[in-house]
């Protein structure tokens, strides 16, 4: 699996993936990351694990095929075959997710459907996961598709929440259990165990199982 990897922040889920590759969990190769900021974390640990590295700062108002001609080529240039979105908080073109149907996953920090769509990332669904008063939270990972958080399920697992919790500490406690849930997703695919049937999607072999984190 030749990889790229999109990320807008701080890149804890690059490093994830960095480490299970090292570790021998991960059969890939990063082989680009991508990032809409220039000042985005994830830049400076590719820089440091001499992963490629490149911006494209396209606004919303600039059109979505230019863009997509902007990701693919630069695809293309590093010969990547599958994308993972660390925490890439631009909706990726239509013509992008078109040329890699079911080769682009997303990692999100709810359990979908719960908790997604526009406007859901970060802070924002930790705080509406409180306001909810939910007793059990998690992580997910999906295929994604043309729009936010609606692409068919591959992996989930349950983080419970803690009745003094802070949009921070349960933060805290999903992002560990995306750092275990996102490469091993990434590692179904790279083992070809992975078939998708409508919104369905089926892992031959054992599945992968998670412990939840216990509470503080």
């Amino acid at each position: 699996m030749r990889l790229a990897v999109f990320a807008s922040g701080g890149g804890s889920n690059f490093q994830a993936i960095l480490d299970a590759i090292a570790d021998g969990r991960l059969a890939a190769e990063a082989v680009l990351c991508l990032s809409n900021r220039p000042a985005a974390g994830a830049l400076v640990r590719a820089a440091d694990t001499q992963v490629p590295h490149a911006v494209l700062q396209a606004s919303a108002d600039d059109p979505q095929q230019a863009q997509a001609e902007e990701i693919l080529a630069l695809l293309r240039a590093h010969h990547a075959d599958f994308i993972a979105l660390a925490g890439y908080m631009r909706l990726i073109p239509a013509a992008v997710v078109q040329a890699f149907r079911h080769r682009m996953l997303n990692v999100h920090p709810a359990l979908l459907p719960a908790f997604g769509g526009p406007g859901m990332y970060g802070k924002r669904v930790h705080q509406a996961v409180l306001n909810h008063g939910v007793r059990w939270t998690g992580a997910t990972v999906h295929l994604v598709d043309e729009a936010y958080d609606t692409g068919p399920i591959v992996l989930q697992a349950p983080v419970p929440v803690a009745q003094d919790d802070t949009p921070e500490t349960l933060a805290q406690r999903v992002l560990g259990c995306e750092h275990q849930l996102f490469p091993a997703a990434l590692q179904l695919f790279a083992e070809g165990r992975v078939t998708v049937e409508g919104r369905r999607v089926r892992i031959d072999g054992p599945f992968p199982t998670f412990a939840p984190p216990v509470l503080p």
